[in-house]
C-alpha cells in the first residue's frame, strides 16, 4: 500500500492524528491547514487524493472542493465533516467529492474509503486512457492508404468492439465501487439522522393532547411529524439504492407487473394529455426475482417519462421474449438527456429535476443487476428517451 495523501484542516490535532495513522499503513502524508495553503499544495505534489475539512476559515471546504474539482480534475478529494445530515451530504456528493465521512472517524472506515476512492480513481483513469487510446489508433487508421480500406473498417470495427467491452466491464466495475461507498454513506446517515428524528417524533407526539384545543399549534405540530416523515422517506431511498431489502425472490410475470404499474400511472397520463404506445407479450416465461423490486424499476421509469412529458408526447411501453431473454424498451418523446448527463444518471445523487433527490436510476440500476440483468439507455437531446433492460427467463 502506498501513495500520496493531502490532508487539510485547521485543527493540528486531526492532522497529527491523521499523519500518524496514514503513515503507518505506508501512506505519504502531506498537510495543510486551510483552503488557499491546499491549492498551493497540490498545484506543487499532485496528490491523487485530499482529505478535506468542511468547516475551515478563509475558503471553506465547498469552495476548496470546486476549485480543485475544476482545476485538477486528476485528485480525488474525500470531505470530512462533523455536520451529519442529509442535505450536506448531498451538497458534497453534487459538488464532486468521491466520499464523505463524519468526525470523529474510526481508523479502520477511514482507511477503507481511502482504498476504495483511489481504487475508483484508478478505474475512471484507466477508462480515460482507454478513450484516449481508442482516438489514437482511430487517427491511425485515417491515415492509412486507401488500397487498405476494406481492412480498415474492419479493424476499426474491431477496435471499437473491444473498447466498448472494456468500457462497459470497466463502468460497471465503477458503478458496484459508487454503490458500495453510498452504502457506507447510507448506513453512516441511517445511524445519526434517525437516533434524534425519533427523538423529535416522540416528544412532537407527547406535546400534541397539550395543544389540542389550540388549532393553529396543533396543526404546526401536524406539518412537523410530516416533515419528519418526508425526512425518514429519503432515507429510505438512500438505504434503497444500495441496499438490496430482504423480499422473497420468486417466479414473476413481467407482463402482470407492467400492466398493473401502467394501471396505477393511467390519471397522469390521461391529464397530461399523453398517447400511450403499449406493445406488451403476455406469453413470456417468468423470472426469478422479488416482485416488488421489479415493480419498482417500471414505477421509476414510467415518472420519469411522464415527468417529461408533461405537456403532452409519447410513451413506449414493450416487451418481448427472444431466445431466453426478456427485452423491455421504455420510450418517451421528452427532451432528452444531454450527451455531457448520459454516463452520470445512474449515479447516486445526480439529478436535473429541482426537487429530486438523484435515487431513482441508481435504485433501477442496482435492481436490474441484481438479477443479472442488463440496462442501456440511448438518447439525445431534443429526441426524447429510450431505455432498454434485458432479463434472463426462467
Amino acid at each position: 500500500m502506498s501513495g500520496r495523501i493531502l490532508v487539510v484542516d485547521d485543527e493540528r490535532l486531526i492532522l497529527d492524528l491523521a499523519v500518524m495513522l496514514l503513515t503507518t499503513r505506508g501512506y505519504e502524508v502531506i498537510t495543510a491547514e486551510n483552503g488557499e495553503e491546499c491549492l498551493d499544495v497540490v498545484a506543487r505534489e499532485n496528490p491523487p487524493l485530499v482529505l478535506l475539512d468542511y468547516m475551515m476559515p478563509g475558503m471553506d471546504g465547498m469552495t476548496t472542493l470546486r476549485e480543485l474539482r475544476q482545476r485538477y480534475p486528476d485528485t480525488y478529494v474525500i470531505m470530512l465533516t462533523g455536520k451529519g445530515n442529509e442535505q450536506v451530504a448531498v451538497e458534497v456528493m453534487k459538488a464532486g467529492a468521491a466520499d464523505y465521512v463524519l468526525k470523529p472517524f474510526g481508523n479502520q472506515d477511514l482507511i477503507d474509503r481511502i482504498e476504495n476512492v483511489l481504487r475508483i480513481r484508478r478505474i475512471e483513469i484507466h477508462n480515460r486512457e482507454l478513450r484516449l487510446e481508442r482516438e489514437r489508433l482511430l487517427s491511425e487508421l485515417e491515415d492509412m492508404n486507401s488500397e487498405l480500406e476494406g481492412w480498415n473498417t474492419e479493424l476499426e470495427r474491431r477496435v471499437e468492439e473491444r473498447t466498448r467491452e472494456l468500457e462497459q466491464v470497466n463502468a460497471e466495475k465503477l458503478q458496484a465501487e459508487k454503490l458500495a461507498s453510498l452504502g457506507h454513506l447510507a448506513a453512516g446517515m441511517a445511524h445519526e439522522i434517525r437516533n434524534p428524528l425519533n427523538a423529535i417524533s416522540l416528544f412532537t407526539q407527547m406535546l400534541k393532547p397539550a395543544l389540542a384545543d389550540d388549532a393553529e399549534r396543533s396543526g404546526y405540530l401536524d406539518r412537523l411529524l410530516s416533515e419528519v416523515d418526508r425526512i425518514d422517506n429519503i432515507l429510505i431511498k438512500l438505504l434503497a439504492a444500495s441496499n438490496r431489502p430482504r423480499g422473497e425472490a420468486q417466479q414473476v410475470s413481467l407482463f402482470e407487473v407492467m400492466e398493473r404499474v401502467l394501471a396505477s400511472f393511467s390519471e397522469q397520463i390521461e391529464a397530461h394529455g399523453i398517447l400511450l404506445d403499449q406493445q406488451l407479450e403476455s406469453r413470456i416465461p417468468p423470472i426469478v426475482a422479488d416482485p416488488a423490486e421489479i415493480e419498482q424499476i417500471f414505477t421509476n421509469l414510467f415518472a420519469n417519462a411522464i415527468y417529461e412529458m408533461r405537456g403532452g408526447g409519447k410513451l413506449g411501453v414493450r416487451l418481448a421474449w427472444d431466445r431466453d431473454k426478456a427485452r423491455i424498451d421504455v420510450s418517451d418523446t421528452g427532451q432528452g438527456i444531454p450527451a455531457e448527463n448520459l454516463s452520470k444518471i445512474f449515479d447516486p445523487f445526480f439529478t436535473t429535476k429541482p426537487k429530486g433527490t438523484g435515487f431513482g436510476l441508481s435504485v433501477v440500476l442496482r435492481i436490474v443487476k441484481t438479477y443479472q440483468g442488463q440496462i442501456k439507455v440511448k438518447s439525445e437531446a431534443g429526441q426524447g428517451t429510450v431505455f432498454h433492460i434485458e432479463f434472463p427467463t426462467a
